[in-house]
């Protein structure tokens, strides 16, 4: 997999970083047959990277991208509060829809080095 960075070149280092590693997420997803639905969708303080369909179940997922992991894995930077955040979103943005099935929070964790070193680990159904 390979993305074109060029375009993030006016970021701040860790803001590229995560644009980066949101976009190694979507493709990820896609290739595993997601549905992307919307991503940076915000309500209020809150934003989920990406909402999809799989099957019959609306995803919402967290997406944490680091260069490296010397402090901890990037799914450990999910806090409870952020957890509430997302959470919250997601009942406004199931409002806004009108949907009232089966959801999942996940969380997709990348460690980024370079287009061609990275780990990507996706938790399915990361809390609640």
């Amino acid at each position: 997999m390979s993305i074109n960075t060029q375009k993030y070149t006016f970021m701040s280092r860790h803001n590229e970083i995560g644009a980066i590693g949101e976009l190694l997420a979507l493709e990820y997803l896609q290739s595993k047959n997601y549905e992307i639905l919307v991503t940076n969708w915000r309500f209020g303080r809150a934003e989920i990277d990406i909402i999809a369909m799989f099957k019959d179940t609306l995803i919402f997922a967290e997406v944490k991208t680091r260069s490296y992991d010397y402090f901890g894995k990037p799914e450990e930077f999910v806090t409870s509060r952020k957890e509430m955040l997302i959470a919250h979103a997601a009942n406004e943005y199931m409002k806004k829809i009108k949907y009232e099935w089966a959801i999942r929070f996940d969380i997709i964790s990348i460690i980024y080095r370079s287009n061609s070193d990275f780990q990507l680990e996706h938790f399915e159904d990361a809390w609640w």
